[in-house]
């Protein structure tokens, strides 16, 4: 019981850590609007679309498995 404890406090703390480099905390965090927070999320969210396509061939994944994990990725990524 105790591992599976740890274990799911690791996984929080792992989760909000990346949560925390979204794409819309950081444009929250420059206190970006207008057209600064339409540049920024259109290039944060191009950048973590290569990101998550690079990820997918890492991990051998093609086809409609990799359009729905890069999918994933991305909204995951940009914090949607």
């Amino acid at each position: 019981m105790k591992i599976l404890g740890v274990a799911l406090m690791m996984s929080l703390i792992a989760g909000s850590a990346f949560a925390a480099d979204s794409c819309k905390s950081l444009a929250t965090e420059k206190k970006l609007a207008g057209a600064a927070l339409n540049s920024f999320m259109t290039k944060c969210e191009r950048d973590m679309k290569a990101s998550c396509d690079m990820q997918a061939g890492e991990r051998k994944i093609f086809g409609a498995a990799k359009t729905s994990f890069t999918t994933k990725c991305v909204k995951d990524s940009i914090g949607m």
